[in-house]
């Protein structure tokens, strides 16, 4: 039964961003003026700046992608889905969501770096698979910090003021993991390094299959 419900919300919030096309090109809008601006600010850096840059700016990403998952659902919205759909169901069909646009906005930024910034990397598929964790990783957290600054009166500020303490150890990781992709020097803990993030994902959807209900609650 959750699986069906799991289903039917990611189909509707599909259905519902295909609808708003604007929101969704907005985004790849701001993906490529933050590519742009960083190309006109450094041209073609070296490796690791490179690497540098491109996480960052997919933090920036992050929080303009996932932050409207809760804040542009209303109130009367939101009490509806309540009579429908249990929490738990509602909060992974969310991050489902979430994690699949921000891989797409993901290798879209990879495309705009590579075609503007130049490509440093070695291994393309050890890095396409960092990406698809880092998506993964900061999409469960700004989603679940979504709903949560959405049960303070829409306050997006929230969402940064949590999230930035989270995501700049996650940051750190994705960082060190891809750097292994951009550098022929064998990166040491990578395997650990990725155990550890994947293990902070998991406790990421544990924290919101447990509090979630809470917030559904108020």
């Amino acid at each position: 039964m959750y699986l069906k419900q799991i289903l039917t919300l990611i189909k509707k919030d599909f259905l519902l961003e295909w609808r708003q096309k604007h929101t969704f090109f907005g985004v790849i809008l701001y993906v490529g003026c933050t590519v742009f601006v960083l190309f006109m600010m450094a041209g073609r850096p070296e490796k690791n700046i490179w690497n540098a840059l491109f996480w960052v700016a997919q933090l920036f990403v992050t929080v303009n992608t996932v932050a409207k998952s809760f804040l542009q659902e209303g109130e009367a919205r939101m009490r509806y889905y309540f009579t429908l759909v249990a929490p738990v169901p509602y909060i992974i069909a969310k991050m489902v969501y979430s994690t699949v646009i921000m891989l797409i906005m993901m290798f879209i930024s990879l495309g705009l770096f590579n075609l503007l910034l130049g490509s440093p990397v070695i291994n393309m598929a050890t890095f396409l698979g960092v990406c698809c964790l880092g998506a993964t990783s900061l999409s469960l957290l700004f989603t679940f910090l979504s709903a949560i600054a959405a049960q303070a009166r829409q306050n997006a500020a929230l969402m940064a003021i949590l999230g930035f303490p989270i995501a700049i150890p996650q940051l750190m990781i994705l960082s060190n993991l891809a750097l292994g992709s951009v550098s022929a020097v064998v990166q040491e803990g990578w395997g650990r390094m990725a155990l550890m993030l994947g293990g902070m994902d998991v406790l990421m959807l544990a924290l919101a299959a447990v509090l979630f209900p809470f917030l559904w609650k108020e």
